[in-house]
């Protein structure tokens, strides 16, 4: 490997090969669960945000597609089942390692709040007035914000594309 100027940025590629390594990134998601007018929330029982409430997620598995993912963690950490609405978020976190964050509204299908006991240590459904009272890390804070107050579905799943594409995960207004 070797460091080359490539379309004006230096990147690491190999010498024998067209193998360049474009950087590092990460995918998390994260479920906005409403029932009743309440938000699910989960108490981080580990760093990052320890003792923080947030919304349940995480990251995304190479070979799993995303929809999958988010239910998938929301089951994980809090016991809940939802299903996947649509994108109604994107955070977008350059760093060393680029991390994009998309948040997902999800309806509630059953399960009462539970956690994992590992990742997170509390669970349950809360109102704007509870959380004025609770630890809720500043960027859920803003997710809850856009989960109740939000003005638009935001991208919906598209279940029956006009063109088959298999393997997609497809996502539009």
């Amino acid at each position: 490997m070797e460091t080359r100027d490539v379309d004006g940025t230096l990147r690491r590629a190999c010498t024998k090969c067209s193998f360049v390594h474009w950087g590092n990134y990460s995918i998390g998601v994260g479920a906005l669960v409403l029932k009743e007018d309440k938000v699910l929330l989960v108490r981080r029982a580990q760093e990052p945000g320890k003792g923080f409430w947030t919304n349940p997620g995480g990251y995304i598995e190479q070979l799993e597609p995303i929809e999958e993912t988010v239910r998938r963690e929301v089951l994980e950490e809090s016991g809940i089942e939802a299903a996947v609405r649509g994108i109604v978020a994107l955070r977008d976190q350059p760093r060393s390692i680029h991390n994009l964050y998309v948040a997902f509204s999800m309806e509630y299908v059953s399960g009462e709040p539970t956690p994992d006991g590992m990742e997170v240590d509390a669970a349950g459904f809360y109102s704007l007035q509870e959380m004025e009272t609770m630890n809720v890390a500043a960027f859920t804070r803003w997710l809850v914000d856009v989960a109740l107050r939000g003005r638009s579905e935001g991208l919906s799943v598209d279940r029956n594309p006009v063109v088959p594409l298999n393997g997609y995960g497809l996502f539009r207004v």
